[in-house]
């Protein structure tokens, strides 16, 4: 089972105040927007850079640059949650959208809206904050190979070891980054100890 976890301590400092559930939905959406930069910044940390020229206030400096812009992918609803963070490390990323429902019953998830940009020769980052069973995941991978994607990283906050696996089998090729690696499923598909329905938290809907 692969799963890189961000190390950062400041990441798991966050992770104890998300899954608190005295937490408030204001507060909720600042952490998210915190932990995703740290996240973001690990999935990234290879990204292929460029020289360049710029003029300094005082000489002509060779520099560098990122080479090329990539595609942030959130599924909907909660992976809107960690989109404001990464669009304003990286304005030049280019932004589709997966929409997915879970169905509550079966924890199968239905395709409803999909919106890519190219992202055949691109880094393309699949987010969605908790990877649960791994079905809503790997439908999204899916999606942007079935698009010419090749280079993808699945970046969640939270994952149980049972969506770890299932991506892993599926989708060996893609990378996945976390910040928790949680315990199980329980028998309602959600993760232990988890932090709730991330969505219904982020936008207060509880």
């Amino acid at each position: 089972m692969e799963i890189r976890i961000a190390a950062h301590p400041v990441a798991r400092h966050l992770v104890s105040q998300l899954r608190d559930k005295a937490t408030p939905p204001a507060r909720f959406r600042s952490l998210t927007n915190q932990l995703t930069v740290i996240l973001a910044l690990e999935a990234t940390d290879d990204l292929p850079l460029e020289r360049q020229s710029i003029e300094t206030p005082l000489e002509s400096f060779e520099t560098e640059v990122l080479e090329r812009g990539f595609v942030v992918v959130p599924i909907l609803r909660a992976g809107l949650g960690m989109l404001p963070a990464i669009v304003e490390l990286f304005p030049d990323v280019s932004v589709g959208y997966i929409g997915l429902a879970r169905d509550h019953t079966t924890a199968v998830a239905s395709s409803y809206y999909l919106k890519l940009p190219s992202v055949a020769t691109k880094r393309t980052l699949v987010v969605d904050p908790m990877l649960a069973t791994g079905g809503s995941a790997c439908q999204a991978i899916d999606a942007v190979k079935a698009a010419g994607g090749t280079d993808i990283r699945l970046v969640c906050v939270v994952a149980a070891p049972e969506g770890v696996r299932e991506v892993n089998r599926q989708h060996p090729d893609v990378t996945i980054i976390g910040a928790a690696l949680d315990r199980e499923l329980n028998d309602q598909r959600y993760i232990l100890p988890g932090l709730g329905d991330f969505g219904d938290r982020l936008y207060g809907t509880l």
